[in-house]
């Protein structure tokens, strides 16, 4: 008679392992799908951005005049629930976006060639990296002489 309670205190064992396991699994699929959407979001993000700058970089070009242009941006306040950064890169060949809470979520979208970014040479000084906040963002692009210079920064 001893036999068969052994073989049920194995079973009982053996379920409790693979109950465990298939938790720790699930929380690792769940996180990894987390992951994607966020990565999706803050894809269309950048594209938007970087969209939006190539319009204004193809109107400023357009002209024979030196015009400063500025579009507001609609942003979402968070994304994934978390807060996020937008940055041009320093050679402004990219809008890049990631999350502040987890900088390892990062993603970018290339611009068009042949643009600089404005550091506050020619004045005004704009800022090349916002974070999600309630204010009013805007991306700008201005020509001076032969150099065409890309910036975004919040406004408020």
């Amino acid at each position: 008679m001893p036999a068969p309670a052994l073989s049920y205190m194995i079973l009982t064992g053996a379920l409790i392992v693979v109950i465990l396991t298939v938790q720790v699994f699930y929380f690792h699929v769940v996180d990894n799908v987390w992951a994607d959407m966020v990565r999706r979001e803050l894809k269309e993000l950048t594209d938007y951005v970087a969209d939006t700058i190539a319009n204004l970089y193809f109107l400023v070009n357009s002209t024979n005049t030196n015009p400063s242009l500025e579009k507001t941006l609609k942003l979402p306040l968070d994304v994934g629930g978390s807060s996020y950064s937008l940055q041009i890169t320093q050679d402004a060949k990219n809008v890049k976006a990631w999350l502040q809470s987890k900088s390892w979520l990062t993603v970018s979208s290339w611009l068009p060639p042949g643009l600089k970014v404005n550091t506050g040479n020619p004045p005004p000084p704009k800022t090349e990296t916002i974070q999600s906040s309630g204010r009013t963002v805007v991306a700008g692009c201005k020509r001076v002489s032969s150099n065409i210079f890309v910036w975004i920064a919040c406004k408020g």
